[in-house]
């Protein structure tokens, strides 16, 4: 049997704390999208905008630097495989590690991450898009009380797993067959004492903990119900919440003023043990979605690090600022459009005729050369789902793929011979983006038009509040967003394209996928995993699964009131190594 490996090059913390944090010291920070939910792992939370937050505000076993590489966060706790043969991993959690209201970090938090993370105790069979608000993609009033379903996922590969054993600090998990990326599906998230408390009334912290355990271990529906439904929606909030338990973390900071559509301020948490100390006591993200307020912001002192969405206008205004450091680069995002397949507005693209037409007239060539390339001359046209331009596997695929081949060109009379095969007049496509978002609201006027040439009725549905509108039923027929890369992980991608995962949005099926992410979850031999992905990447495009577009470029900017802002390509990019950042001495 291969010996069992890491899936990504790790390296294990080794810095000393930094010195104390700078009393009165303070930094600006500003993003696109407001924060919404601080539980990143349902698939209405499953943002950036909120990952950017809960990162800096709780620890974790691991996180990516800008090299980048996995970084072991032996401060927080440790884990080590134990057996290869089953694949057994143990987690053990520091003596010190708490949360920041004094409560202990034990194996109750782990339980919780682990039930509510495979799903495993859910009511079979229940369908939560029944009861989901189109309008704003929560769990609507009259969301049963009486089911178990935790709307979570932070890794494929948990469902893997055997019911764990537990105690003290400890939590073992015992894999029923090899993961490839076992290092990357399993974390702390919420505090199990306050999930508790809230979802079953009581106010002992430790008696919390140990209903938790009891309602999982005894399989307890009604209390399980309880606390699933809370997990799921009790930490949305769009403004800080009356009740302060909500914002309890384990990280170097904690949220301690939050204004709706305004700004998110996050303290140093004097509760924090770890390794990672921060410099600056006070940071605070300013929402701001359009790029050239955010350049403008910076430039009038209002914030001090940036990292917009680059345009040829945020290029040229960056570079007529003084006293201001601009980073260049490339993001791991990419931009793409995705046909929803089943439970859409229009129910347009239940048809592949009608799939395959639409994207014969997504000018991909024409956004790129319009609103990429001023940027960054060398850019070209991103043509698969699953491999990044430059690596290994990219060329082949995309030989093998069919999407530069059948949709590298717009090709309007092809689009309109096959809506006529399809017997349809006048097909309607209503399209979920970013409306607020000057790029993006150049690309839909781009996609517009040439649909429209073919006879498509293209509506507009874009929306300030597109993130959590993702998914859900009946509210678009397509849609088009950035995915951002958070690991170097083989399987990345199962949450997307696998029938029942997590960030399966368009609603896609197709059981021959399914079985191919099956298979490359305990794949070793890097060929064959660049195989499987190829297979994988012909199937979407024969599925006429959607089109991506470019890869993103990057800038980040900032003042000289701080230091050691080092930007890496996955999530969460600027704020990776936010307890690095300093204060100078015009702070």
């Amino acid at each position: 049997m291969a010996t069992v490996a890491a899936s990504a090059l790790v390296l294990s913390a080794c810095a000393a704390p930094q010195s104390e944090v700078v009393e009165g010291s303070s930094i600006t920070v500003a993003w696109n999208q407001p924060f919404y939910s601080y539980n990143e792992n349902t698939s209405f939370g499953n943002a950036t905008a909120n990952a950017n937050i809960v990162y800096m505000t709780n620890s974790g076993f691991n996180y990516y630097n800008n090299e980048p590489a996995l970084v072991r966060d032996e401060s927080f706790g440790t884990y080590e495989v134990v057996s290869e043969d089953p694949l057994t991993v143990e987690y053990t959690l520091n003596e010190d590690t708490e949360w920041s209201d004094g409560v202990a970090v034990d194996a109750a938090d782990l339980l919780l991450a682990w039930v509510a993370n495979t799903g495993r105790l859910n009511t079979p069979d229940f369908e939560p898009s029944e009861f989901t608000d189109p309008d704003t993609g929560e769990f609507t009033d009259d969301y049963p009380t009486d089911v178990v379903y935790f709307d979570g996922s932070l890794g494929t590969g948990l469902d893997l797993t055997a019911f764990p054993e537990f105690d003290g600090k400890t939590l073992t998990l015992t894999y029923d067959e090899f993961f490839v990326d076992w290092e990357l599906v399993f974390d702390v998230g919420l505090p199990a004492h306050i999930v508790a408390e809230k979802a079953l009334g009581i106010e002992d912290a430790a008696e919390a903990k140990q209903a938790l355990i009891d309602a999982v271990v005894n399989e307890d529906t009604e209390a399980l119900a309880a606390i699933s439904s809370f997990w799921n929606s009790g930490f949305n909030f769009s403004e800080m919440p009356e009740d302060t338990d909500l914002v309890v973390g384990s990280g170097p900071y904690l949220i301690t003023d939050f204004v709706a559509d305004q700004y998110i301020t996050m303290t140093a948490n004097e509760n924090y043990t770890g390794d990672n100390l921060p410099a600056i006591e006070e940071v605070t993200v300013r929402f701001i979605d359009d790029p050239l307020a955010a350049v403008q912001a910076l430039a009038n002192g209002e914030v001090d690090i940036i990292s917009p969405q680059a345009t040829a206008d945020v290029a040229d205004a960056l570079n007529a600022l003084d006293g201001v450091t601009v980073l260049g680069g490339e993001e791991g995002v990419y931009e793409h459009i995705d046909l929803t397949f089943a439970n859409s507005k229009n129910g347009t693209f239940d048809d592949p005729l009608l799939r395959e037409a639409f994207l014969k007239t997504v000018p991909r060539q024409q956004i790129v050369d319009t609103l990429i390339v001023p940027l960054n001359p060398e850019a070209t046209v991103r043509n698969s789902q699953l491999f990044l331009q430059g690596a290994p596997g990219y060329d082949e695929t995309v030989e093998n793929n069919g999407m530069q081949a059948n949709f590298g060109e717009v090709d309007i009379e092809g689009a309109q011979a096959l809506i006529a095969e399809a017997g349809v007049t006048d097909p309607a496509v209503c399209i979920l983006y970013a409306s607020n978002n000057p790029r993006r609201v150049n690309e839909f006027a781009l996609i517009q038009a040439s649909a429209t040439e073919a006879g498509f009725v293209v509506e507009d549905c874009g929306s300030p509040e597109w993130g959590g509108l993702l998914g859900t039923p009946g509210a678009y027929d397509a849609s088009f967003f950035g995915w951002q890369s958070t690991s170097l992980g083989v399987t990345n991608s199962s949450p997307t394209f696998r029938s029942d995962g997590i960030n399966n949005l368009s609603y896609y099926a197709n059981e021959q996928v399914d079985a191919l992410l099956d298979e490359l979850d305990v794949t070793i031999d890097p060929e064959r995993q660049i195989e499987i992905q190829i297979e994988i990447d012909k199937l979407l495009m024969d599925d006429f699964y959607g089109l991506t577009i470019f890869q993103f470029p990057a800038v980040t900017a900032f003042s000289d009131r701080v230091t050691n802002v080092n930007p890496g390509p996955l999530s969460p990019t600027i704020f990776w190594n936010v307890w690095d950042w300093e204060p100078t001495e015009s702070n």
